[in-house]
């Protein structure tokens, strides 16, 4: 496998207010990838594996795109502006582009976290992605969001960080350092994953039993358990990269299997 040399960064979308990163793949292909970002500090970490994959996959002959949404990263905006449904329309935004750069028939997407539950609701929402895989994908907003607001908490008082803990009235509004606006905790409190689209594979890093994936998206799912688990909500492993080599490894496998089945 080669791996191209030409990262392309350019700005793109209606006003030219989002970031991305184009993966120019070595031959014309049929398919091409888009990347969908988690958000907050689980954007952060899992910046240097979102290019990984990115450079693998376009290395295997996928050209591939990778965002921020409005309000993350390198786009336009500020994360109190981070907003569920703008990020829906960032995603179509993105599979519009890259299908236009690339020339590709088909856009497949990848996601973990949040970015993989955006990702499942723009292809229901026909943003133009004909197939997701799914990293740990949150399917229960209202528990994601407990549990954020409880690592906030623990953050707070956390005097490895801090000489004395902050005073809530410090730390209000924010997920682990990034602003969330009541709009967005909302949005993504109501959030509850469904089988209208189901992802073609499950990378499951939690070790969550298959059979409540299958209960969510059906026996279509092809889901594969990675090891070792990922520290996702360790407040203590908070600021290092989620780094995952069997992940990279089996996305690939998945979609270069898929090409010639």
């Amino acid at each position: 496998m080669t791996r191209p040399d030409h990262e392309l960064p350019f700005f793109f979308g209606e006003g030219g207010e989002l970031f991305g990163i184009y993966h120019q793949a070595a031959r014309p292909s049929a398919r091409a990838v888009l990347l969908c970002a988690p958000l907050g500090q689980d954007h952060m970490r899992c910046h240097r594996i979102y290019r990984q994959l990115a450079c693998t996959l376009a290395g295997q002959g996928m050209p591939v795109l990778r965002f921020d949404y409005y309000g993350c990263g390198d786009s336009a905006g500020g994360s109190a502006e981070v907003d569920w449904l703008r990020c829906l329309d960032d995603i179509a935004a993105a599979a519009r582009e890259l299908r236009a750069r690339s020339g590709a028939e088909r856009v497949l997407a990848f996601g973990a976290r949040l970015g993989a539950s955006m990702a499942l609701a723009a292809a229901a929402a026909a943003a133009g992605i004909d197939e997701v895989v799914a990293w740990d994908p949150v399917v229960d907003g209202a528990a994601f969001v407990a549990t954020q607001d409880a690592m906030q908490e623990a953050m707070r008082q956390d005097t490895h960080r801090f000489v004395c803990p902050r005073q809530r009235a410090e730390a209000v509004g924010q997920w682990l350092g990034f602003p969330v606006s009541s709009t967005l905790r909302g949005q993504v409190e109501g959030w509850r994953a469904a089988s209208r689209v189901a992802p073609s594979l499950l990378l499951d890093s939690m070790a969550r039993p298959a059979a409540e994936w299958r209960q969510l998206f059906g026996e279509k799912t092809r889901i594969e358990s990675l090891e070792p688990t990922t520290p996702w909500d360790d407040l203590a492993r908070l600021e290092a990269a989620v780094i995952s080599h069997p992940l990279v490894q089996a996305v690939a496998s998945h979609w270069r299997e898929r090409a010639y089945a």
